[in-house]
């Protein structure tokens, strides 16, 4: 069975003009068999939702029946459909889960039950892009979402149908609720498709999002496609006859093959704008044909004849069908020249089509075709589901974890014996020895990259063979963190690392008291065990209020060892003093505050304070003196980071490639008042310009907009993101 790629655009055409449930439920029935099961199913969701209407005014009934009929066209099975048709029934109506289950079986209870638990975030609810909130009740919903799917992949499914029709009817909702809604599209749900697979509504959900999230960006790429549309026509027209005549004439009978042609999605365009730092008039390739052939060997062959009558551009060429994806991805994609214009071509069998366009979905739709079809593996859902944590305040690591996860670049690197290892792009030798085994990341000591020996923060290349030796000692390396790209790596030295804090914060608590009562260690641990404080005492190490909370608890042992005090007076009161960057709660007078070198803690680290005398040296927690001045006992007081915290921001941009082009750039900023945090350098190909990445603090009252517009005023911004936006970290 040959699939055109524009099935699932065109049942979408299909969709847009339903406006009554009878227009719903026909097509829903075009797309699947009818059954007594399905037809109650119908009944109970337009009956429970009569008198419910969408912000458009249509029944609501007529949004399950048309997400129904995606779940339909996507294969799904007789359950899925009718989970489909009562996805929130149990949610936004009386009908309780019960009632779902002795009416429609156990196997549609559990998929409804799912999905009622993946509390969407209400548009009613929804807080600002930009805040916390917004990104706990993201990741809070992810979870669920996520961790009900390990058990069963198809309530995904039906989600990413549920999504897709959301994303469809978007124009009823206000501007802000559609950005919103598409920014979380994009971040979570698009991705996830990508994961699956599932391209055709991956595809469709990133150009939606695009329209709704960046409707400036999404406006400029649609005026110049439109404005250019007859010229790509004729060009991709006129590409399409050459190749089409070529492989008639070397072997292939018409009718055994396919090609496609289309423009790239707008989505892909702007990302490829996005990461060369170009313009959409710069962009080389925004055509591209799809060759559809009947076996592997024909893709090779259809790929001969292409680089044999085209020039092709070599660094581009990718074979996905050698080294398929983790999400069963399988194509040849190469870059030619003809005639002075740049095609992207893509090479694959239809039973490659197949799963490239349906992914997890594709052996229901196309039941025979089991044997040749390629399952994603869905090794990523059971990772995550490791990294649970029931307590709400681990949520956003989670979050974190699974959109890293979601990387959609990745690389292919091996093992010596040959296996082969997906990564994200930018993942280093570390995340690798992660990725075969936790304890190989731990005990890990040394990389060999191609024979040759290596840093394990080293980043990875495609085609890459590494060699992990791994030493005796497990090495947890909390100051690697933020360099280590997959979330395994992250989860694991972090999980470690705050464990590790945890114990550091008991003893500087503990240490602190001393300093404060000028008392041995014993004397406070003896109090502490009398006040039964020993579970929360750590709290004092990082808690201001807690450690005078304390304080005045431990005040009465003082008293009762010294019964002729007359008064404690201000002795034992925990005074706040405040310096550039720290705060320090003590009872002792500090002058001054330094930063020692051997750990350079950044703004946010976890940190101690050693006093000595009337100064303070600040040191990271983790750091290896910092450990060894505790051993010795030296005396340690309450530090923590002022709050007025300055913003950090991401900056790409491009520069002039001239003597002097950076300098005058930094001397600019300077001026600005900005401080800089850290620069990258990526080496265009041409002598046009530099591509520099450099993130940037700026202090709470300095606005951003502002700062960004005199920015572009003398230079060509690609991009300026908050380094704290969960959309764009």
């Amino acid at each position: 069975m040959k699939e055109n790629s524009l099935f699932l655009e065109q049942l979408i055409e299909q969709i847009l003009p339903c406006k009554n449930v009878s227009e719903a439920i026909t097509l829903l029935f075009s797309l699947c068999e009818r059954s007594e099961k399905l037809d109650k199913a119908i009944d109970s969701c337009v009956t429970s939702h009569a008198g419910q209407y969408r912000k458009s005014g249509e029944p609501y009934a007529i949004h399950p029946i048309l997400v129904a009929s995606i779940v339909a066209n996507m294969g799904g099975d007789e359950s899925m459909v009718i989970a489909a048709l009562l996805h929130d029934v149990v949610e936004d109506t009386e009908v309780t889960l019960s009632e779902v289950q002795a009416e429609f079986g156990d196997e549609v209870a559990k998929l409804v039950e799912g999905l009622t638990k993946i509390v969407a975030i209400r548009e009613n609810k929804l807080a600002s892009s930009s805040s916390n909130e917004k990104l706990a009740s993201s990741a809070l919903t992810f979870r669920k979402m996520l961790l009900i799917s390990i058990e069963d992949v198809r309530v995904l499914v039906v989600k990413l149908c549920d999504r897709l029709h959301n994303m469809l009817t978007l124009d009823a909702l206000k501007v802000e609720k559609q950005k919103r809604i598409a920014e979380e599209t994009l971040m979570v749900y698009a991705p996830i498709a990508h994961r699956l697979g599932i391209s055709s509504i991956k595809n469709i959900l990133e150009d939606l999002s695009f329209k709704y999230a960046m409707p400036e960006e999404y406006a400029k790429i649609d005026s110049f496609l439109n404005k250019n549309k007859q010229q790509l026509s004729l060009k991709l027209n006129a590409f399409y006859e050459k190749v089409n005549q070529i492989l008639l004439e070397n072997g292939f009978i018409e009718g055994t093959f396919e090609i496609q042609k289309r423009i790239k999605h707008y989505y892909s365009i702007y990302l490829k704008m996005q990461r060369k730092g170009i313009s959409i008039e710069e962009v080389l390739d925004l055509l591209a044909i799809r060759i559809l052939v009947q076996k592997p060997l024909d893709c090779y062959l259809a790929l001969g004849n292409l680089h044999i009558n085209f020039n092709p551009l070599i660094s581009r060429f990718k074979d996905y069908i050698a080294l398929p994806k983790q999400n069963g991805y399988q194509t040849i994609h190469t870059t030619i020249f003809d005639n002075k214009s740049i095609f992207e071509a893509q090479v694959r069998t239809y039973d490659m089509h197949k799963t490239a366009e349906y992914g997890v979905a594709a052996h229901w739709k196309y039941k025979n075709g089991e044997g040749s079809l390629l399952n994603p593996k869905l090794d990523w859902l059971n990772d995550i589901g490791m990294q649970n944590n029931e307590a709400e305040s681990n949520v956003e690591e989670l979050y974190e974890y699974a959109k890293d996860s979601l990387y959609i670049e990745d690389i292919a690197v091996y093992s010596p014996k040959g296996e082969v290892f997906t990564l994200p792009r930018g993942a280093t030798a570390l995340d690798y020895a992660y990725e075969i085994h936790t304890e190989i990341g731990l005990y890990a000591k040394e990389a060999y990259i191609n024979r040759v020996r290596m840093p394990l923060l080293t980043e990875l290349k495609n085609g890459d063979i590494v060699r992990i030796v791994t030493g005796e000692e497990a090495k947890f390396r909390c100051s690697w963190i933020n360099s280590v790209r997959t979330g395994k790596a992250r989860a694991t030295i972090r999980t470690y690392c705050k464990q590790k804090i945890k114990d550091i914060n008991y003893k500087i608590a503990v240490d602190i008291l001393k300093s404060v009562f000028g008392v041995s260690k014993d004397r406070i641990l003896d109090w502490i065990e009398h006040e039964n404080l020993g579970k929360k005492v750590f709290r004092a190490a990082t808690e201001s209020d807690f450690l005078q909370e304390i304080v005045n608890m431990l005040k009465k042992y003082i008293k009762k060892e010294r019964p002729f005090m007359i008064s404690l007076g201000d002795k034992y009161q925990v005074k706040k003093q405040k310096f550039e960057n720290i705060v320090i709660y003590s009872n002792h007078k500090i002058s001054n505050v330094e930063f020692d070198y051997c750990c350079n803690p950044k703004r946010g680290d976890s940190i101690v304070g050693f006093k000595n005398g009337h100064n303070v040296t600040v040191h990271h927690k983790l750091c290896e003196r910092a450990g060894k001045l505790m051993d010795k006992g030296n005396e340690i007081i309450f530090v923590k980071w002022t709050r007025n915290a300055p913003h950090r921001y991401k900056i790409l941009l491009n520069l002039e490639n001239r003597k002097g082009a950076l300098a005058e750039f930094l001397i600019y900023l300077a001026r600005l008042d900005v401080n800089l945090a850290t620069i990258s350098l990526n080496e265009a190909n041409d002598l046009s310009g530099d591509t520099f990445e450099i993130s940037v603090e700026i202090a709470e009252n300095i606005d951003a907009n502002e700062l960004r517009e005199k920015i572009k005023d003398r230079y060509k911004i690609i991009d300026f993101v908050s380094q704290s936006d969960p959309y764009h970290n």
